[in-house]
């Protein structure tokens, strides 16, 4: 398997890679180790994480970020050119390359596993830019022609129903591609439940730290409500917009106008516990993240509903029509603060549902790779 992240962790990638040695295979994981402080080696329920370190290179859609993972995909073809594995397991867009040409040049077949549409992200920052149209472009359709060349393709979303909000299993199909959705739910047992808050309550972003715009806008909105009713906000994760998060969070505390507690990375061990010190899970994302309106489905929504707390999601989009379906929160419509506000304050009674948990997403995982264990026997 091969990621362009460190994988410490990567549910999904590992949730993958342990089905995949319980089918019978040994696993490694070739991680990509960006910030170069996580162990080389390190062993995951048997499954090995070998992570790779080529100088730091940060997340973005910055052309040293391009470099970079280009330094990584030429490493790990080297890697495996040497000792060819009998399967190369593609996680996203950016590894494509890997799978195909190790299949053109050893004949190695591969999977694709499409988390999200990685070709949108070289727009968020700038949009309206003509050049970043056309690299997102010919990213675009250089993963479709890599795509079509896998021996199944699988995804994390499709429309709940005919007349729903399209998935990426819809956007393949769009583009003449075949694929299996396995969506991003855990695994049970899950521990303690969500029970509504007697007094304080607390609204809580736990994950990646991307969009400083998500949070300037659960600011205003909290800032709708009276003050004796505001949450407390909580946040948890890395990433791009961390350090600014924090200091903008902070900033509205020492000015009084809201209570925040802000912390950094955390393990998967530690989600439960964070996930229990909130009442409400805010993901809500800027649309000008072309996953969103494409079919993007928020893992942290699945997590904070398998304890119970219910989320905050866009309208307008296969997520919404999930958390509605399910029971798993509202919806509210980006960039109106006050609607958002509302929202939060009438999720914080509310005790979310999980219908569907891992499980069925392993029993969804082993039909589409039927065929490719079939072919490695």
């Amino acid at each position: 398997m091969v990621v362009t992240n460190a994988c410490a962790p990567d549910p999904r990638v590992l949730r993958h890679a342990v089905w995949m040695q319980q089918a019978g295979y040994q696993v490694t994981v070739h991680a990509f180790d960006r910030s170069e402080n996580h162990p080389m080696s390190e062993n995951y329920h048997g499954v090995r994480i070998m992570r790779y370190r080529i100088g730091k290179v940060a997340y973005g859609g910055t052309l040293s970020t391009y470099r970079g993972i280009r330094r990584f995909q030429r490493t790990v073809i080297r890697t495996l050119s040497h000792d060819p594995p009998h399967l190369v397991y593609c996680h996203d867009a950016d590894t494509l390359r890997i799978g195909a040409e190790l299949k053109s040049d050893g004949g190695v077949p591969f999977v694709f596993d499409m988390h999200d549409l990685q070709h949108t992200w070289v727009l968020y920052d700038a949009p309206q830019s003509r050049i970043r149209a056309m690299v997102s472009g010919r990213m675009k359709q250089r993963m479709l022609s890599r795509a079509a060349q896998a021996e199944t393709i699988i995804t994390s979303s499709q429309q709940v129903k005919k007349d729903s909000h399209r998935g990426f299993v819809e956007w393949l199909a769009h583009h003449g591609l075949e694929s299996e959705a396995v969506e991003n739910r855990p695994l049970p047992p899950f521990g303690h439940s969500k029970s509504p808050p007697a007094d304080q309550w607390t609204v809580g972003y736990i994950g990646r730290v991307r969009d400083i715009k998500a949070f300037e806008l659960l600011v205003q909105a909290v800032k709708t409500l009276p003050p004796l009713h505001r949450p407390k906000i909580r946040v948890a994760g890395d990433g791009t917009a961390a350090a600014r998060v924090r200091t903008m969070l902070l900033d509205e505390v020492e000015a009084g106008t809201l209570e925040a507690e802000v912390s950094g990375a955390f393990t998967q061990a530690e989600l439960p516990e964070l996930l229990g010190e909130i009442d409400v899970m805010y993901a809500m994302y800027s649309p000008r993240r072309g996953n969103i309106l494409q079919g993007a489905l928020p893992v942290k929504m699945f997590d904070a509903a398998a304890h119970g707390v219910p989320s905050l999601v866009n309208d307008g989009c296969l997520m919404g029509d999930v958390a509605k379906k399910e029971g798993a929160g509202l919806t509210a419509p980006w960039g109106d603060a006050e609607a958002i506000g509302r929202a939060l304050f009438e999720l914080k009674e509310q005790v979310a549902v999980l219908e569907a948990t891992g499980e069925r997403e392993h029993q969804r995982w082993l039909t589409a790779m039927q065929t490719v264990l079939a072919g490695l026997q």
